[in-house]
């Protein structure tokens, strides 16, 4: 069975038909401001030192002291693994697994190695969004599947923020994952809509789509 891509999975657990017009304008590739803020995770070192002055000139969504107390946070409550998020010996690995196959962003060598995932958007206030977190199962099974070993947990960072979570490889997070596999898998043509959702208010592809949102002025009953 051919291995799905772990972007393909992820936009898959956001929503199956904003896969399909993905695939269909083969929109999958990374725009250079999500690189650009991406590249902050491997700065932390030399960024946690930072004035004022500096920070500000890079694409940060904090303040220059929110952003360190944020990595200094981090720093603490993952004191053995820090060095190997802050400056790790492997990074942008291709890794492909027996369902998925993509990139890592971190292979931090801990025991066993760990993938860390990097986004460039907003944490939400605990744990990581549904379709990181199936990108960073993603990452973990690839990983063990190439060292032939269990992997449970990975580590998702928000280097705009300069925060890091771990995650572990739940029950529930697996069975996300594995949803998300099969909706790739068969896909073929464009799936049902959503409705209602605020997903749809964020999605570029909501024009091509024609999904229908009820107003606020509906909701109210008014």
């Amino acid at each position: 069975m051919t291995t799905v891509q772990f972007g393909e999975v992820a936009t898959a657990a956001y929503c199956p038909r904003k896969l399909y017009y993905r695939r269909q304008d083969d929109g999958l590739d990374v725009p250079e401001a999500v690189a650009e803020c991406r590249d902050l995770a491997f700065r932390y070192g030399d960024l946690e030192s930072a004035p004022d002055e500096r920070l500000a000139d890079l694409p940060l969504a904090v303040e220059p002291g929110a952003f360190r107390a944020n990595l200094d946070r981090a720093r603490s409550r993952f004191a053995d693994e820090w060095p190997a998020l802050a400056d790790p010996d492997d990074r942008e690995r291709l890794v492909e697994g027996r369902d998925c196959r993509g990139i890592v962003h971190k292979v931090l060598e801990l025991d066993p190695p760990t993938p860390s995932m990097v986004f460039a958007g907003d944490p939400p206030d605990q744990g990581v969004w549904e379709p990181q977190s199936v990108r960073a199962v993603a990452a973990a099974k690839a990983l063990a599947w190439e060292h032939e070993r269990p992997v449970e947990r990975a580590f998702v960072e928000y280097p705009t923020h300069g925060v890091v979570r771990e995650l572990d490889l739940t029950v529930r997070r697996k069975a996300a994952y594995r949803t998300a596999v099969e909706a790739v898998r068969s896909l073929d043509g464009p799936p049902p809509r959503l409705r209602d959702d605020a997903k749809c208010d964020a999605c570029e592809y909501r024009a091509e789509c024609g999904v229908k949102t009820r107003s606020l002025r509906s909701l109210l009953g008014l």
